[in-house]
């Protein structure tokens, strides 16, 4: 394993490039990375490879959107790439322009270019104003815009995020395209470090689970481990496991920090219940909402059953 860097030595992040991008954008909310060196790379997999390799002390990228909900891609190389943490997270609200090389016209567009998020995002505005329009995926929003100009898309239009003229030599056809003004994008933080960001009472603990067998029962089992200590979930999504049809892994959000005693005790459930648990990390909730439980599941509620038992087993005398 490459050596860490001097505590003084600058610090590299990852992230999904080119330089415009709404993946940027997250990385300028990660008060760390402020005056480090920032790294554009082509996909995920390179930027998650670059912190396992140490060529980047973390990287940032989108895992979940108000809209399409979770980043597929993200969430496959979380569950595959052993031995990454995420240590924080951040919200990028997401909007869209139209651009076009200078001179074009939104009725000569008959081809968007346009990453397959965003046109998913935008797709009923595009199929109003541009009922015959056809689609050519690209590899980032800002990738979209710029193949416009470097002859490498015979598109007439792309979409791309707000501010893509101060980048690119390009008209804006139409501002505020996008299908829904509240779109939000989930942006994570992934390093290699083991320390757990403190618990603030406003925390997400993110998790990969495997079912234990294909049967009856074995979700809701899952689902118990969290319901029955009054863990709420915000997220939970299942991706293929792919050696076999009908074999899943579940990627879970849970409202709460590991040293919850309630996050815990839901911990060594899932440990004894799956015959795998990916844990990837309890970290501060970017919206800083304090998470809120019954007080059965106080802390002090789980350390007094211990308590309990401990005093059985020992053959304490019992309180009068």
């Amino acid at each position: 394993m490459p050596a860490a860097p001097a505590d003084d030595a600058p610090r590299s992040y990852s992230f999904l490039g080119p330089s415009g991008t709404f993946t940027e954008v997250a990385l300028g909310q990660v008060e760390e990375a402020r005056g480090q060196i920032w790294k554009p790379v082509s996909n995920v997999g390179e930027a998650l490879g670059d912190v396992l390799e140490g060529r980047s002390t973390a990287a940032v990228i989108a895992i979940e959107n108000s809209v399409d909900g979770g980043v597929s891609v993200a969430q496959d190389a979380l569950a595959t790439m052993p031995g990454l943490r995420i240590v924080g997270e951040v919200l990028v609200p997401v909007n869209f322009v139209l651009v076009a090389r200078p001179g074009t016209r939104l009725e000569d567009v008959s081809v968007v270019n346009a990453h397959p998020v965003a046109y998913g995002q935008c797709h009923l505005w595009l199929d109003a104003k541009l009922p015959t329009h056809g689609h050519i995926p690209a590899s980032s929003n800002v990738a979209a815009a710029a193949s416009l100009l470097d002859g490498t898309s015979t598109a007439d239009a792309a979409v791309a995020p707000p501010g893509i003229v101060n980048h690119y030599d390009l008209d804006v056809l139409a501002e505020n395209i996008g299908d829904n003004p509240n779109a939000v994008t989930r942006f994570v933080v992934v390093s290699r470090s083991r320390e757990i960001p403190a618990r603030t009472g406003a925390d997400k603990t993110s998790l990969i689970v495997e079912l234990p067998n294909d049967e009856s029962g074995s979700l809701l089992g899952m689902l118990e481990q969290f319901s029955t200590r009054g863990v709420n979930l915000s997220l939970i999504e299942s991706r293929p496991i792919g050696d076999a049809l009908g074999r899943y892994r579940f990627v879970i959000d849970a409202l709460g920090h590991i040293e919850d005693e309630r996050m815990a005790d839901a911990l060594l459930g899932l440990r004894r219940f799956s015959p795998n648990v990916i844990f990837l990390g309890s970290y501060p909730s970017a919206d800083r909402t304090a998470v809120d439980y019954h007080s059965r599941y106080n802390d002090e509620v789980f350390i007094e059953a211990r308590d309990w038992l401990r005093g059985l087993l020992s053959a304490e005398p019992l309180d009068d």
